[in-house]
């Protein structure tokens, strides 16, 4: 007896809701990079966000500019002379704390202009996830797929 192979008929939990966060990166102001998250649990989203600047601030499509490139400042570094919000806390601040509870937050980014890229949270919304006490984080790896990661592991170094 031959086995076939079944073809997937649908995505995966996973697969969907990181495919919503990549349209959800579309919305993003910034010149750099786009960034989409979306908030679920027990697979019913419960918040989005985006990387944008903070409300009644001008963004930097509008500005037509970006400090950090200007500066010439690598990816990663100095957010503090960013006018954008980071799309995870965007998404954090809209939804309950029972919301964020036990929830799964899925992240997707690309490079303006070019293909999906590693999306791991820097340290500052690790810390934000951590406290928000959601449960489990699926990030784009950069490569086409995802990696999935329970964010107690990043209690074992300082975060």
């Amino acid at each position: 007896m031959s086995m076939k192979k079944t073809k997937k008929l649908r995505p995966d939990w996973d697969e969907y809701f990181i495919n919503i966060a990549k349209a959800v990166a579309a919305r993003a102001t910034c010149l750099r990079r786009k960034y989409g998250v979306v908030i679920t649990k027990d697979n019913i989203i419960v918040s989005s966000g985006y990387n944008g600047a903070a409300a009644g601030i001008k963004d930097c499509l509008e500005v037509g500019k970006c400090t950090r490139k200007e500066l010439q400042i690598p990816h990663g570094e100095r957010y503090e002379l960013c006018h954008s919000v980071h799309a995870e806390a965007n998404a954090i601040i809209r939804a309950s704390v029972d919301e964020l509870r036990g929830a799964t937050i899925y992240i997707s980014g690309s490079d303006v202009g070019h293909s999906e890229c590693l999306s791991e949270p820097c340290m500052m919304c690790k810390r934000m996830i951590l406290n928000a006490k959601i449960s489990k984080v699926v990030y784009s790896d950069g490569s086409n797929g995802f990696a999935v990661i329970d964010p107690k592991k990043w209690l074992n170094k300082r975060v």
